[in-house]
């Protein structure tokens, strides 16, 4: 991954694309502080550079959840982790019904909706998903579009990598291409 280049403003949203071992997620990791940039730069303004990782929230492969908690239990902890509304982060993906259940005795799906429900809690201007809709039926999808489009329409902004079409526009994409066999990656892209 090399000699990329972009750029967000206020409500924008960007697909990045390209196929397995690209470097997505390699490319959002980085930008959420969880790894080093070897040459370049990557800031955001008016913030200096040391703030980036605060201003993101970064959703990845794994649902950052306990299964040995309850859903209202996972999402409690979130709320008072970043702040903002438990009934709204649980309504958002229809989660009140099972509020009680714990995460383990769920599908995969309904985890998959727990540990996104923190989306509606999150109050950081940049969103970084990593296949956002992995396991979610079609109706799921739609609601993750819908949170996605009101974080747009919010001035937030977001990049997200995924094979999975979303029901809304985002207005840039950034096409990774295939990495040479071999090529050292920190995570699955």
């Amino acid at each position: 991954m090399s000699d990329l280049s972009f750029s967000l403003g206020r409500g924008d949203g960007m697909m990045l694309s390209g196929p397995n071992g690209s470097g997505k997620t390699t490319l959002l990791r980085v930008i959420a502080g969880f790894g080093e940039i070897t040459g370049g730069s990557l800031t955001l303004e008016p913030v200096p550079d040391d703030d980036l990782s605060q201003a993101c929230l970064y959703v990845g492969h794994q649902n950052a959840i306990k299964p040995q908690l309850s859903v209202l239990e996972n999402i409690t902890f979130w709320a008072e982790f970043g702040g903002g509304d438990v009934e709204s982060a649980l309504s958002s993906f229809s989660m009140t019904p099972i509020k009680d259940v714990p995460v383990a005795m769920l599908s995969a799906g309904q985890r998959r909706r727990v540990g996104l429900s923190r989306l509606a809690l999150a109050s950081q201007p940049i969103w970084l998903l990593d296949e956002p809709a992995t396991s979610l039926d079609k109706a799921s999808v739609k609601t993750l579009s819908q949170i996605m489009q009101a974080h747009l329409d919010a001035g937030g902004m977001l990049i997200a990598a995924s094979h999975t079409e979303f029901d809304i526009p985002l207005n840039k994409t950034l096409e990774l291409s295939a990495r040479e066999p071999g090529a050292a990656e920190a995570g699955h892209g």
